[in-house]
């Protein structure tokens, strides 16, 4: 018997009003197609040089910790305190838009955040080197939602509330 995976939303996030915008549209799009949102945060290890001093060194274990509670924090504020069971929040260590691009090979959408407005004044503003690299090198679809995008809102999560994780073909 084959099996079908649903359709897969992906949402690469950080620390900046964008990625709550682009975590927003993306929940709403994956609502619409009743799909998994994975949303993705990454952190990478500071770049410490061989005769720094042990205290240096030890910072590297706080990049986690801090990346995995300003996820949390994100989620809360757009989803509240219980995320919907199709959201799967996940930390990855590496360069963001390589992490992500990926990743996009399992996704139907990428989407990020950008904190331009979207209009011709944003011609000046040079896109992020993770946009670029995404835009790329990415295996699906890219989405860029800007700060001031007026998109698409959640609903209440009555359908995917029961998502499957994998949705069988008849025989």
């Amino acid at each position: 018997m084959d099996s079908i995976s649903p359709p897969v939303v992906l949402v690469g996030v950080g620390d900046t009003r964008a990625s709550a915008e682009a975590l927003r549209w993306a929940a709403g799009e994956a609502w619409r197609r009743n799909a998994r949102l994975q949303v993705v945060r990454c952190w990478e290890a500071e770049f410490t040089a061989p005769y720094a001093g042990q205290d240096r060194r030890q910072a590297d274990g706080t990049q986690p910790a801090a990346a995995r509670e300003s996820l949390a924090g994100l989620l809360t504020q757009v989803f509240g305190e219980q995320p919907p069971g199709w959201v799967i929040p996940e930390l990855r260590r590496g360069v963001p838009d390589r992490v992500l691009a990926g990743l996009s090979a399992e996704a139907d959408l990428l989407v990020l955040g950008s904190a331009g407005r979207g209009g011709l004044d944003d011609q000046a503003r040079p896109i992020g080197p993770v946009i670029r690299g995404c835009l790329s090198r990415a295996q699906c679809p890219v989405v860029v939602v800007s700060t001031g995008t007026k998109g698409p809102r959640l609903r209440p999560p009555s359908p995917l509330s029961r998502v499957p994780a994998v949705a069988s073909k008849w025989d």
